[in-house]
């Protein structure tokens, strides 16, 4: 792909093994005069479309730079999609679920106990206690009058001005040296034929609902869709996952996915991969779904849809074209350093950025204010993100994690790498506590024993897989992750049979 920036200078946007984007080029870093070179009076250094992880980030760093900065958000509460309708509410469903699956395997460890009911309003309410905690600290963070808080939707009307609709009435032009875009994500919409008019829940639905039918149709298989289905079939509803591609959790290692299926399929879920669907018909009872399975025609049935196929970035009102922003693969083209093809603006979080989670937006945006206070004093713009220790959890049963490479994208980019696995069924801390599901697995450069990558599947996946971040920050060895004493019956010391074993197979 090639853009026009800097004057007509073409960039080459690619896509690294791991799915983040890369611009090859050298630096663009313009003296002071370049950024003005509009002539119109500058009202921020700094600019801000997004109030949210990323959003926030980027101008508490900007602030810290000593850079005039304004936040411009227009979202009826303040406070961005972690907190409001992603991570944040839906571990709390998700608390409510784990416990109940507990109560359900009381006897398992010679306990009588079950559960009298569920009540779906009250895990909601506790779930709005918490929201309401965490998403006034971050408004009052976002009005503590470091920076400017506008309240309006923003549209580019230039290369350095943006027009803003204001919540209260009328419109505001607002001028900038430097801007980061990070307007966030919504839900994705599927083309299936009859869907919009059948109607269907999104995860909005599901974490602010005070009651839930008695069965779902899950479309996806991604983080949004497993989180989903595992707390409703947790909370005693009936589950049908229908995902398009082969597998689970397709970005990470094929047999990922395939212990969270089995796990699901043991708790009574119906799930389908490599589906088609055809269409959605209401019945008399809920809603009908048409699919193609295994070269049959076949209809799953609920009385409610749960679309959870993924986000899409929130970009089309922004007026990007006026300003020669250009996208690839629909979100944002940006180089390591997080500049857009209009290298003054830059862009951070799920608009840009190729996995949509929380800690990269952070760094992103970070990065991005850091830039652009470089670019602002007419130094090198040299930042760069590193996506060498990518991180990813999902918070279903049993949980997954993974860090870094993938043994596929280690063989797409030719890099020797040796592999080494360990089970919970046979790792004496997860067997009494009886959480026997799933493995750990590290993956090794063949020559050198570094840890390039690990996954987890299974029982606090998403906490164990920090030893393997904490090793590969230092890029330690196997051989040296062996030698960590690790206490013993812990989880954690799982990681050291692998690890051993890697450590005498390396060359």
């Amino acid at each position: 792909m090639r853009c026009k920036a800097d004057g007509g200078r073409p960039w080459i946007v690619t896509w690294w093994s791991d799915g983040a984007s890369k611009a090859l080029l050298s630096h663009w870093t313009p003296d002071r005069a370049e950024v003005n070179a509009t002539g119109m009076k500058d009202d921020f250094d700094f600019v801000v479309i997004g109030g949210g992880s990323a959003g926030y980030a980027a101008a508490r760093t900007a602030v810290s730079q000593g850079l005039s900065t304004a936040v411009i958000d227009g979202a009826e509460t303040l406070g961005g999609l972690c907190i409001l309708r992603g991570c944040m509410p839906s571990k709390a469903l998700i608390e409510s679920g784990n416990r109940n699956l507990s109560i359900r395997r009381a006897s398992e460890f010679g306990l009588q106990a079950s559960a009298a009911g569920v009540d779906v309003k009250a895990i909601r309410d506790r779930k709005r206690v918490l929201i309401d905690d965490f998403a006034s600290y971050r408004q009052g963070q976002l009005q503590d009058g470091r920076f400017t808080l506008v309240r309006g939707r923003a549209q580019f009307t230039g290369t350095h001005e943006v027009k803003v609709a204001l919540r209260d009435g009328g419109e505001q032009s607002i001028g900038f040296k430097t801007a980061c875009i990070a307007t966030g994500s919504s839900v994705q919409m599927l083309p299936v034929p009859g869907l919009a008019e059948a109607g269907f829940w999104t995860s909005d639905d599901i974490l602010d609902a005070d009651s839930l039918p008695a069965s779902f149709i899950v479309i996806g298989g991604g983080a949004i869709a497993l989180e989903m289905a595992h707390y409703l079939e947790a909370i005693g509803r009936r589950v049908t996952i229908v995902q398009r591609s082969a597998g689970l959790l397709s970005t990470l290692d094929p047999e990922c996915g395939e212990v969270v299926m089995e796990a699901f399929r043991k708790r009574g879920m119906t799930v389908l991969t490599d589906t088609k669907m055809l269409a959605v018909t209401k019945t008399a009872e809920g809603k009908c779904i048409t699919i193609e399975h295994e070269g049959q025609t076949i209809q799953a049935e609920a009385e409610e849809i749960l679309v959870a196929a993924g986000r899409v970035p929130l970009i089309e009102a922004l007026g990007l074209g006026d300003a020669g922003i250009e996208s690839l693969n629909k979100k944002i083209a940006v180089q390591p350093t997080m500049q857009t093809t209009l290298p003054h603006v830059f862009a951070a979080g799920d608009v840009c950025s190729a996995l949509d989670v929380v800690h990269i937006a952070i760094q992103q945006g970070e990065i991005a204010a850091m830039n652009a206070a470089a670019l602002i004093k007419g130094e090198a713009v040299n930042r760069e993100m590193d996506y060498r220790m990518t991180l990813f959890g999902v918070f279903c049963h049993p949980q997954v994690a993974g860090v870094g490479a993938t043994e596929a994208s280690l063989k797409k980019a030719g890099v020797p790498y040796l592999a080494a696995s360990y089970p919970f069924n046979d790792h004496g801390k997860s067997m009494v506590m009886g959480e026997t599901e799933g493995f750990v697995k590290l993956l090794t450069h063949k020559h050198t024993g570094e840890i390039l990558g690990g996954s987890v599947v299974g029982t606090e996946a998403t906490e164990l897989i920090h030893e393997v971040v904490v090793a590969m920050s230092f890029r330690s060895t196997a051989r040296q992750l062996a030698l960590i004493p690790h206490y013993h019956p812990t989880l954690s010391e799982i990681w050291t049979y692998p690890a051993e074993e890697l450590a005498d197979a390396v060359d």
